[in-house]
């Protein structure tokens, strides 16, 4: 009698140990820029490799509905972290400072803004897009830095046409010959093009903003204010994770399609993979990362940044780069050497 209870005592506590644990893990609530893309691939695999949950955290990730929803998203207070647009962080540190989340982990430090022509339609220099019909998403970072990119490249504005538009239909209308240039985002564009069977290379010309004097920084993983202030801890350990996770992305891209795979079944994998490589080729790898490594920014170039876009929006405040990004809690440098690899 006295084995059999102690048996079933000691399978109590067997059973209530994992509960527990369970019950000692951080809930964190993650909103994705988007709908699950292949770019995304370092959260997945964080998840699926127990990296969160090395560090303490139980970490629910949802779908987003774009980069710069998700600062509103967690001022809202519907989620504690995500993956978002920087630019969009400056734009409400400039009135809500208090409110406003900060990037802890720089994920592309290459902007994805960018105006897209046929070749066909004989635009072959930025000078050329004078005189022509643009089509634009209202309220997007490229649409809204038109002003800026303009100057920069000694664009007449009064001779640029530009049409308001739904995102989705500016591929079809440039293809089809209704706009003669779209501004875009060149990681959703160029697969938007792909899925239209259209060459994006081939066929079409490319002025990216970061070629063109824009140097902006753009998406990476943020945090709410509450989250930094009650549980630095816990930021710590999502900085940790998705950083581990990113530079073995970077090494092995079939493995971070399997946890893409795995979070969402209806991907089509042959194209998210190709973004996700596209990913790391156009938007993260560059002499920068080389030499302060993933994660960071450069502060010099963040304050430039920050007024280009002051610029742009027309904002009423200046914010300061310690308002925006917050590199206290990036792992050690040799921690966050990235070597890219196609595979």
């Amino acid at each position: 009698m006295i084995t059999r209870r102690a048996a079933t005592a000691g399978l109590g506590l067997a059973l209530f140990a994992p509960a527990v644990r369970a019950q000692a893990l951080t809930p964190i609530k993650f909103t994705l820029g988007w709908k699950t893309q292949g770019s995304d691939a370092p959260y997945f695999v964080a998840r699926d490799k127990g990296y969160f949950r090395e560090a303490g955290l139980d970490v629910t990730i949802d779908q987003g509905e774009g980069s710069g929803a998700t600062v509103t998203r967690i001022m809202g207070g519907a989620y504690d972290a995500g993956f978002g647009d920087i630019n969009a962080i400056i734009q409400n540190a400039a009135t809500r400072p208090a409110d406003t989340p900060v990037m802890v982990y720089q994920m592309w430090n290459q902007p994805p803004f960018a105006l897209v022509a046929k070749k066909s339609s004989g635009i072959a220099t930025v000078k050329d897009l004078e005189g022509r019909k643009l089509g634009g998403a209202p309220g997007t970072p490229t649409t809204r830095l038109l002003p800026v990119f303009a100057k920069a490249n000694n664009l007449d504005m009064a001779k640029l046409t530009v049409t308001s538009m739904a995102p989705n239909l500016q591929e079809p209308m440039l293809i089809q010959g209704q706009i003669d240039a779209a501004l875009v985002f060149n990681i959703t564009s160029y697969f938007n093009l792909v899925l239209n069977r259209q060459d994006p290379d081939k066929d079409f010309v490319w002025f990216a903003f970061g070629d063109h004097g824009l140097d902006l920084y753009s998406n990476g993983m943020m945090v709410s204010q509450k989250l930094l202030k009650d549980n630095p801890r816990a930021v710590a350990g999502l900085v940790k994770a998705v950083n581990r996770a990113n530079v073995e992305v970077a090494a092995d891209q079939n493995m971070g399609m399997a946890a893409v795979r795995n979070f969402d079944g209806l991907v089509n994998i042959p194209v998210e993979k190709r973004r996700l490589q596209y990913a790391f080729d156009k938007l993260i790898m560059s002499p920068e990362l080389k030499e302060i490594g993933a994660g960071d920014v450069k502060d010099d170039r963040l304050a430039r940044a920050i007024g280009m876009v002051v610029t742009g929006y027309e904002l009423s405040r200046t914010p300061a780069p310690a308002e925006i990004f917050n590199r206290s809690f990036l792992p050690a440098r040799s921690e966050r050497e990235m070597a890219y690899k196609m595979t």
